[in-house]
């Protein structure tokens, strides 16, 4: 027989928490961990007088997907049931749950049925017992596998540990355990519908609590799958008239039936409208949302407004940009949390903190397969996008669809500013802008900051660039993009902290068996980006192009072509695969760096394409003077001559090939990702050495 441990989370479980631990105490052996998270009823007492194992935390730190992985971590049962605090087990739980590991071995995860109360509503009661009874069309245990449904809830359910440590929870406002169900199947795991496996479980709410509940439910079903809900009056009557015909079935007399129809009505209206206007949440005004959510939870601030009067402007108040320098320089940095013995060796929980992002942004492309491969080593992530100024268009489930469709697919919810903070183990800051707002957070035991480049760099002398050079004296942990950018801020802020190279994505970035072209110049336009020296790079082509009338360019990186005086091809913004194959064809790439380097050289050397960049910069400080890579001085003359020599010398095109795709061999995204993770754990280290 496996071993078996259950896990309720709980906070004011109230009268039916003492029935719901003594239920589960007689379902035999097994051991019972609670978390509290804050509880000022008794429930905390008599946990501890029941409970194996007792996790204490602050109510800030509950979050759903994360508390429920702090609570498996302490468990020591080959499986790992949960319940709620008011869904009571009924005999033979735990037997049926047990059974239904031993149906396949790939068995990852098994639930059962809600059953209702006694007092329960009729349609409460309805709808609970013909949607579970759907799972079980012939009443016995069923197995559902890849592209099958996804339901799970851990109201009821019970996980192998081998399959939570696969796969572990996200850290979301709501339907973890949804999301829990459609990776599991995704992976190949197989889940189980045991009818016996049943519970005491239903929730009644007043006409008006009811629309709050679903209007909640939705909006975070919409903020992490982007689904939407058609409000379908009909699907309203329908659910009345279901109602009837139940209750007929059941012998209730017809007067009851009737006195039962107007709240029916109220009950599917409700419904409707709630999970309509949920999914729709970010389309509401933010008082709007505020007064239909249960939890009170609005939206970011709507840009201002302003009035014409005689003599000049009233402008009404907006976010100020810079926020969060002026409530650092009145609050200070917010204390971190008490480290954990032992805290930097689990799996982590990481909080991203973003600025605003368009198509082809080289840095949120790092940071997106940074955590994509966070995500495969089991720690959980959340994605918080700092946008005071309202650049990024569309609520949060777009600005997901943006990163999931244009970068990585990623499992972490994302977030349109601090509104649903719950705390993490890392904060990680991404920009300097970023910075601000991430010092400020709470409920977290270390800070980070992925550093891509000297971004001092890009800003003329200001106010901005003052605080974005202050932002590495802020006590954060560097995790900086390469050697270069470390031993820079290092040796002029004092940034401690550790570094990473940039990885490949070798089976898109590889050498092709294509006809290698003679002529062609592959050139990063991105004109955006200052620090890429574009308008260098396209005298040089000029120049080059006057030496050479016959030589093919072609542009990339920007949606809109550089204006250039000789006639180009301009690719715009494409996908990976399709600078693959243009790397893979081209005789020479053109990228220049005045600050850290990036991606696109690697990627071009990876392919075979020899390339060219700015000589005594960072560039050479990775890559080394001679071999992979061809460096001129920051002449357009010079450039050009670099190019040519590309072009002409066949030996020295297929020595620099060589030794690019040799130099490229060795990077990839999991080792990374392996010593970014090493960063977050050593910044979590750090707070336990110096406790």
């Amino acid at each position: 027989m496996r071993s078996a441990s259950a896990v309720i989370p709980v906070r004011d479980g109230g009268p039916l928490l003492g029935r719901v631990l003594e239920a589960v105490r007689d379902q035999g052996e097994l051991e019972l961990v609670v978390v509290d998270s804050g509880s000022t009823d008794g429930s905390l007492e008599l946990a501890r007088s029941v409970a194996d194992v007792l996790v204490e935390i602050p109510h800030a730190e509950f979050g759903h997907g994360r508390t429920r992985n702090l609570a498996a971590e302490r468990t020591s049962g080959e499986l790992i049931c949960f319940l709620t605090q008011d869904a009571l087990p009924q005999p033979g739980w735990l037997a049926a749950h047990r059974e239904a590991f031993e149906l396949d071995p790939r068995v990852g995860a098994s639930f059962g049925p809600h059953l209702p109360n006694p007092e329960t509503t009729p349609m409460i009661s309805r709808e609970l017992l013909e949607f579970f009874a759907g799972f079980s069309p012939d009443g016995g245990p069923t197995l559902q596998r890849a592209g099958g449904l996804t339901f799970l809830s851990n109201v009821n359910a019970c996980y192998s540990r081998e399959c939570w440590a696969e796969i572990r929870f996200e850290d979301l406002p709501y339907s973890e355990d949804q999301a829990f169900g459609r990776a599991m199947l995704e992976a190949g795991w197989v889940k189980v519908f045991h009818p016996d496996a049943a519970v005491r479980h239903a929730h009644e709410y007043g006409p008006l609590d009811f629309v709050k509940r679903y209007f909640d439910e939705y909006r975070g079903l919409n903020e992490t799958s982007g689904h939407v809900e058609p409000l379908r009056p009909s699907a309203a009557l329908r659910g009345v008239g279901d109602d009837a015909r139940w209750m007929r079935d059941r012998g209730v007399p017809a007067r009851e039936i009737v006195r039962w129809l107007g709240r029916s009505a109220l009950h599917h209206g409700g419904r409707r409208v709630g999970s309509a206007l949920g999914s729709r949440a970010e389309r509401l005004p933010s008082r709007a949302q505020r007064a239909l959510s249960l939890e009170g939870r609005g939206a970011a601030a709507a840009p201002a407004a302003t009035e014409e009067v005689p003599g000049g402007t009233i402008t009404e108040g907006r976010p100020n940009p810079y926020e969060g320098v002026l409530r650092l320089a009145r609050e200070g940095i917010a204390p971190l949390d008490d480290p954990v013995p032992g805290m930097a060796d689990r799996p982590l929980h990481v909080a991203t903190v973003i600025p605003p992002f368009g198509p082809g942004s080289g840095g949120h492309g790092t940071i997106f397969k940074l955590l994509a491969q966070l995500e495969r080593r089991g720690h959980t992530c959340s994605t918080w996008v700092h946008d005071p100024r309202g650049l990024q268009s569309g609520g949060a489930p777009s600005v997901r669809r943006e990163i999931v469709e244009g970068f990585e697919a990623l499992a972490a919810p994302v977030h349109l500013g601090f509104d649903n903070w719950s705390g993490a183990d890392v904060v990680l800051a991404t920009g300097w802008d970023t910075v601000y707002p991430s010092v400020l957070l709470p409920g977290c035991r270390a800070r980070a900051y992925l550093i891509q480049d000297h971004e001092p760099d890009f800003l003329p002398v200001s106010a901005e660039a003052a605080w974005c050079a202050g932002t590495y004296g802020l006590g954060l942990y560097g995790i900086s993009a390469g050697r270069w950018l470390h031993d820079l801020v290092e040796s002029r802020y004092g940034q401690r902290g550790t570094w990473f190279r940039l990885g490949v994505d070798h089976s898109t970035y590889r050498p092709r068996p294509v006809g290698r072209r003679r002529d062609t110049v592959v050139f990063y336009a991105r004109e955006v980006t200052a620090r890429r020296a574009v308008p260098l790079g396209a005298l040089a082509l000029e120049e080059l192009k006057r030496r050479r009338p016959g030589v093919r360019v072609v542009l990339f990186g920007e949606t809109h072509p550089y204006p250039l005086s000789f006639e180009h091809e301009h690719l715009g913004v494409v996908g990976s695969a399709v600078l693959a194959r243009h790397y893979a064809a081209a005789t020479a790439g053109l990228c220049l760096s005045l600050t850290n380097w990036s991606l696109v050289p690697q990627e071009m050397l990876a392919c075979g394409l020899p390339c060219v960049d700015l000589a005594g910069g960072s560039t050479e400080t990775e890559v080394g003077k001679s071999g992979a890579m061809s460096f001129a001085e920051p002449d357009p003359s010079a450039l050009a001559g670099a190019l040519e020599a590309l072009l002409d010398d066949e030996e020295l095109w297929a020595r620099r090939s060589r030794a690019g795709i040799e130099f490229a061999r060795s990077a990839s995204w999991e080792k990374a990702a392996s010593q970014v993770e090493e960063g977050l754990r050593e910044a979590l280290r750090e707070r336990e050495r110096k406790s």
